[in-house]
């Protein structure tokens, strides 16, 4: 009876060993995965400038990045190939051999998972778009999200649509602009967008994730020839958008100001530019 012990507690100590084992060597392939350095580190960083001085996707120096990361594996830089690769769609590019250097690259480093990991990140800013969407609701502006690691099939959520486009509308001119904006510390703010007849106000937000880069994008766009030429001349319209914009679901007892703004709120201030 004592021999049938001794076996179950050697049993359960060769189990809890080898699960430490297990739980150790997992946590040193995920601190494996996660060293390295990135991409624009290397001299095959690939991007280069054109001759008006503006980034451009460079097929030559990504190719030379497949080959070196393919011998010398630097998983924070692998990653970030892979990203940039679709981006730029180079599957539909790549030469024979090319592809085929760039298929193994993409299993040594799990192409799959990198992109899974970047569509799940971008959740919480699909809901993000989501919620400020539903509360300035059929007022002429539009936001939504783009999941660039496809951007020939972007356009991942959009809420108050006033540009007609449907749910893996591309974006594939975004991810350069972006990109190139990036370079020179610019931001993609303000901006006037004017397609035949129609004009918009246009903010664009890029989204980074930590060691991968450029995943995604929020993008703001206001009709304004809607809010100039339709709501702006008809007083009707003017208070329908103003109580669209002020709508609310429910009524809560909480304080947003500062403790000078809250005493002087207490005491007849009724808005922040009433002096």
């Amino acid at each position: 009876m004592l021999e049938g012990f001794l076996n179950i507690v050697y049993g359960l100590i060769a189990s809890l060993l080898l699960m430490s084992v297990g739980f150790l060597y997992g946590r040193y392939k995920e601190r494996k995965r996660q060293k390295g350095s990135p991409l624009e580190n290397y001299p095959f960083y690939p991007f280069s400038l054109d001759d008006k001085n503006m980034l451009q996707f460079d097929l030559k120096l990504f190719n030379q990045a497949v080959s070196e990361l393919k011998k010398h594996k630097n998983y924070q830089a692998g990653e970030q190939l892979i990203l940039i690769g679709e981006q730029n769609n180079v599957r539909q590019i790549l030469k024979h051999d090319e592809l085929n250097a760039y298929n193994k690259l993409y299993k040594i480093y799990d192409g799959d998972k990198v992109l899974d990991d970047s569509v799940q990140f971008l959740e919480n800013y699909k809901r993000i778009v989501r919620l400020i969407g539903d509360s300035f609701p059929d007022c002429g502006i539009e936001i939504l999200l783009h999941n660039l690691s496809n951007p020939y099939k972007a356009l991942n959520c959009i809420k108050n649509n006033v540009t007609g486009r449907n749910i893996e509308a591309p974006a594939t001119n975004l991810v350069m602009d972006l990109k190139r904006r990036n370079s020179i510390n610019e931001d993609k703010l303000n901006y006037e967008l004017n397609i035949g007849s129609r004009k918009f106000k246009c903010t664009t937000i890029p989204i980074f994730k930590e060691k991968t880069g450029l995943v995604g994008a929020i993008c703001i766009n206001v009709d304004y020839n809607y809010l100039q030429k339709k709501v702006k001349k008809n007083p009707e319209l003017v208070n329908q958008f103003l109580d669209t914009i002020c709508k609310v679901n429910m009524v809560l007892d909480e304080n947003i100001l500062s403790k000078h703004e809250y005493e002087l709120a207490l005491n007849g201030k009724s808005h922040f530019r009433d002096f």
